[in-house]
């Protein structure tokens, strides 16, 4: 049986790990930037972003205020980051290729029904507390109604596991709920305008306003995962602000 293909991020993670093992990168030291790295390994950054990630839940690197991201412990002291399956930039990628075209041959065959349907999906995802389980369910149930209004069953199969992949991978999941955390959430407007193109049933126009939405969604990401590492800098100075204002208080 053929193995499956190991992802962009995880042979970034596995390097970055035999780097350690060989001393390359050696406990205490600063890895280098995410730049930097995206040229040794010819990757783009928001891959780069989610091998270290890995790299973070798998209990070999931390980020440091002001600083970057340490080594803090050999691959042999922890499991392996490596496996920990696709990353969201991954996923999201496919999303805006297969849910792009999903809503371009969605605008051309779609019922005045599926959009009944569609438009109560959306009042449902505005209703919801914005990171509340609700709002989360009434996202995929959006997404794959569009790619169930297509009529073809591969499609509809392909973006509901899309969509699983998001729910099952451990890092996906990570990734995720550190944007919910961060005040990221689906976007009504966004949706809408996806369900204005159907209802018009401009094939383009469904195409382009789905794929904006995934692109911003990448956008999100990005942030999050950038306010992930911030967040605990901003921890790590209130510490020491109430340390020094206990001292000088005492």
């Amino acid at each position: 049986m053929k193995q499956r293909t190991e992802k962009l991020y995880q042979r970034v993670a596995s390097a970055i790990t035999e780097g350690i093992v060989q001393g390359r990168y050696r406990v205490g030291t600063r890895l280098p930037g995410e730049r930097e790295l995206a040229e040794d390994f010819s990757v783009s950054r928001p891959t780069v972003r989610e091998a270290m990630i890995a790299l973070e839940i798998g209990g070999l690197v931390e980020a440091r205020h002001g600083s970057g991201l340490y080594v803090i412990a050999s691959p042999t002291d922890v499991a392996n980051p490596a496996e920990l399956d696709v990353g969201a930039f991954e996923l999201i990628e496919a999303r805006i290729l297969f849910e792009g075209e999903a809503a371009a041959v969605a605008a051309t065959v779609i019922d005045d029904e599926t959009l009944a349907i569609l438009d109560g999906t959306l009042e449902d995802m505005a209703s919801a507390l914005p990171d509340s389980p609700e709002a989360m369910d009434a996202d995929r149930r959006f997404h794959l109604s569009i790619a169930e209004a297509t009529g073809n069953t591969v499609i509809s199969t392909v973006v509901e596991m899309l969509w699983n992949l998001r729910e099952q991978s451990p890092l996906s999941v990570h990734m995720f709920a550190e944007a919910r955390r961060e005040g990221i959430h689906p976007r009504v407007d966004e949706h809408r305008l996806i369900v204005e193109a159907l209802r018009a049933r401009d094939s383009a126009q469904a195409r382009k306003t789905m794929r904006d939405h995934l692109r911003r969604v990448v956008d999100d990401m990005l942030a999050a995962t950038e306010v992930e590492v911030l967040e605990r800098a901003r921890s790590e100075i209130e510490s020491q602000r109430g340390k020094v204002t206990q001292r000088l208080t005492a």
